[in-house]
């Protein structure tokens, strides 16, 4: 066999030292800057064992800020979901006067520094924001209460499931959906059993992203949360404040859950990509003139 042809099927062309000084290069930078970190967490959340670990676990404020850590997630996620397929779907399958400005509204947050966007809350719903006398004459709380956490991580959630799905669809097109609705299919039944199942892929690892990003918000939280304990921090916020009362040991035991949740959902992401790509496959070897011709046109 050829050196052309062994080189191919490696799928480069480049000598072998460069292959593994790429290969070692990522693997040095990702054991300094992730693994290195990650495993300084763990040691210091229990340097001083797992009793004062679990102590710390078990501490009346920290079971606070992690039940609001996964109230703020479990509200911002089905929210952003609804919002995600409505925006994608509209983006994608329509043509309508203001499209480039929704997705430009949508990639919004990734622009914005997240402490703006918890200002730009205190700005409208704070004591002497625009709606602020209104609301403290009617004794309804969202700055410095749990409703201002909530609306901050659904602001810096919001584009992840929307710009998962909208690539998707537009790549998809409307021919699917089109041809059952001459079929007689309403938009309900084309929805749920066309357009639900080309895109439950994507939405999947959206949600994942949308998740994560919750439930690790630290900067809009920071600002409109007021830093009350027991009651408006969550957990990247219960953590700063533990540090800086030099108890390490446990919030480097909160950190630690916080980083348990991140393996999660990796694992989660890692677990819905072999899913995806074993139905790839599958229907790659059910169908393989299609796809190599596919494959081809794009």
């Amino acid at each position: 066999m050829s050196t052309t042809v062994r080189s191919a099927r490696k799928g480069t062309t480049e000598a072998a030292w460069v292959r593994y000084t790429l290969i070692g290069v990522a693997l040095a930078f990702m054991f300094l800057f992730l693994v290195l970190p990650l495993a300084a967490v763990f040691t210091e959340a229990l340097r001083k064992g797992l009793d004062a670990y679990l102590e710390a676990l078990k501490d009346p404020d920290a079971w606070s800020a992690i039940r609001l850590t996964l109230l703020a997630a479990a509200v911002a996620v089905p929210l952003n979901l609804i919002f995600g397929v409505s925006a994608a779907w509209a983006i994608a399958k329509y043509e309508f006067w203001g499209k480039s400005f929704l997705t430009t509204l949508v990639d919004l947050p990734f622009s914005v520094s997240p402490v703006v966007a918890g200002l730009i809350y205190v700005l409208v719903f704070g004591a002497q924001g625009w709606f602020g006398p209104w609301l403290m004459a009617h004794d309804i709380k969202i700055v410095f209460a749990v409703p201002g956490i909530i609306l901050a991580t659904i602001f810096v959630t919001v584009p992840f499931i929307a710009r998962e799905l909208i690539p998707l669809m537009q790549s998809q097109g409307n021919d699917e959906e089109q041809a059952a609705i001459v079929l007689g299919a309403t938009g309900w039944q084309t929805f749920w059993r066309v357009t639900l199942p080309n895109i439950k892929w994507g939405l999947i690892y959206g949600v994942i992203l949308c998740n994560a990003r919750a439930m690790g918000e630290f900067g809009a939280v920071s600002v409109v949360s007021g830093h009350i304990r027991g009651q408006t921090n969550t957990m990247p916020l219960h953590v700063e404040i533990l540090y800086n009362e030099y108890q390490s040991v446990a919030a480097f035991a909160v950190a630690s859950l916080l980083a348990l949740l991140a393996l999660v959902t990796l694992l989660i992401k890692q677990v819905v990509e072999w899913q995806h790509e074993r139905e790839m496959k599958s229907l790659s070897d059910l169908s393989p003139e299609p796809t190599v011709h596919l494959k081809a046109a794009s």
